[in-house]
């Protein structure tokens, strides 16, 4: 049977003369034959998205034309690609596309929970990232030799994920047989706590003491956690002293992570400690621009600037491309201002339906590493006056509450009260300084980062 690629390429051609110019750069392009077993003919796309729009818009396009190769018995099957690059193959090549990756994966065991597309490269770069992106690119070039650990901090969708995974990949790629783990601090915690539930400890030690590189995620959750502190403390002296390198990471710096053992604390203070800030406006630009140019989506500078002002961390605005992405294929492919206004004002009215006092409250305490009872207590310390107000503001602005509601909420405040700390926010969004920064990162704090 002729090869694979030429074979998609033959049947990519007839299908680009049946849509239109946008939908086939968007949607086919980057699509290809990864299996043929029988009648099944397994084909990749980019992303789950893609593979929707493509099922539920153009099968029948599709299958028509693969009928002509094939037969009208032939069934087709879409799956995402995932962290392996799929390679062509021919007739002779009758494994699976999970059979490929599997063997791909084998040498290192760990790639599958490394994204492929978090690269250095594919990572836009300004003076909120800048140290840690250098710090980053430092030590995939000459791990276990710069700086270990190297702990990155920051709020949540600023990139601390891209980076660490970027530095898993450049490794990868450089030195395949080395020993690499990707992890979070939720699941190196469930190692620990199933391998004393099952007796097996020194099988979890061997795991995670015998890499070359260790790469923690969030590692603020582990606090509280005495029997997860004590492995990990063994752990990091084992990988350091044979050195092997540590990235962390966490949404504020190691000396407030509250509940977290000193002796860790020093340790994860012991290399070199950097932060990352919210993206400026700029850069938010370049994130949007990157990720198109990724889904060979063709992205306006202007329509980019539109939807950099909406959304302010680089995960959100990756969803919010997609999102407009898909609407626009709803219509003739063209991404438009008009289309982004759309997707954007439904997200914003789904938020506003979604979203309870409750959430807002926890959100804010969250951010600011406070209680409720604080929030609401009628103490006027310093520090709890500023998440008092964004409160105040963001359920006055986001839900809609009267002042008196609000009042009620933060323990039997007066309305005058409220409409004070509302009107004084108001006035520092309009000026867009750091706060306004911060209400926008509040706002849109996944619920599993809520907490009481």
């Amino acid at each position: 049977m002729q090869d694979y690629k030429e074979l998609w390429s033959k049947i990519l051609a007839e299908i680009e003369l049946e849509v239109s110019r946008a939908n086939y750069l968007t949607l086919f392009k980057r699509t290809q034959i990864v299996s043929i077993e029988e009648s099944v003919i397994t084909v990749a796309a980019p992303s789950t998205m893609i593979i929707d729009l493509l099922e539920r818009r153009f099968y029948d396009v599709i299958k028509k034309s693969v009928d002509k190769h094939f037969g009208s018995e032939a069934k087709i099957i879409f799956v995402p690609k995932t962290i392996v690059d799929i390679v062509d193959k021919n007739s002779d090549s009758r494994g699976t596309l999970f059979e490929h990756e599997e063997k791909k994966a084998a040498p290192v065991g760990h790639l599958p929970r490394v994204r492929p597309d978090y690269t250095f490269e594919n990572m836009a770069v300004s003076s909120s990232n800048q140290l840690a992106f250098v710090s980053a690119s430092t030590v995939a070039k000459k791990p276990g030799e710069s700086y270990n650990p190297l702990f990155i901090y920051g709020p949540t969708g600023v990139g601390k994920t891209h980076l660490m995974q970027a530095i898993a990949n450049e490794v990868y790629k450089k030195t395949p047989n080395k020993k690499i783990l990707y992890t979070t601090s939720e699941e190196f915690t469930n190692e620990v706590v199933e391998a004393i539930r099952t007796n097996s400890t020194s099988l979890m030690k061997k795991k995670f003491r015998n890499l070359d590189l260790l790469i923690i995620d969030d590692i603020q959750f582990v606090a509280g956690k005495e029997k997860v502190q004590e492995e990990l403390f063994h752990t990091f002296n084992t990988l350091v002293d044979k050195q092997a390198q540590i990235v962390l990471s966490s949404d504020r710096r190691p000396e407030e992570i509250k509940q977290l053992e000193k002796r860790l604390v020093s340790r994860f203070s012991g290399g070199l400690t950097v932060d990352i800030e919210t993206p400026d406006f700029e850069l938010r630009t370049a994130i949007l621009l990157i990720k198109a140019k990724k889904y060979e989506c063709m992205l306006s500078i202007e329509v980019a600037k539109h939807l950099a002002q909406k959304e302010t961390d680089a995960r959100g605005l990756e969803g919010l491309l997609l999102k407009v992405m898909a609407k626009a294929q709803a219509g003739d492919g063209e991404i438009t201002e008009d289309v982004a206004n759309s997707v954007v004002s439904l997200g914003e009215t789904e938020k506003l339906n979604s979203f309870h006092p409750d959430e807002v409250i926890k959100n804010v305490c969250h951010f600011y590493n406070i209680k409720p009872t604080q929030l609401k207590s009628p103490k006027r310390d310093a520090f709890l006056v500023k998440p008092r107000h964004i409160a105040m503001y963001l359920l006055k602005k986001e839900l809609g509450l009267t002042f008196v509601e609000i009042g009620n909420l933060l323990g039997g405040r007066d309305h005058t009260t409220i409409m004070h700390g509302v009107e004084k926010m108001e006035k520092t969004v309009m000026d867009k300084t750091m706060v306004y920064e911060e209400i926008m990162r509040i706002s849109k704090f996944p619920v599993e980062n809520r907490v009481d």
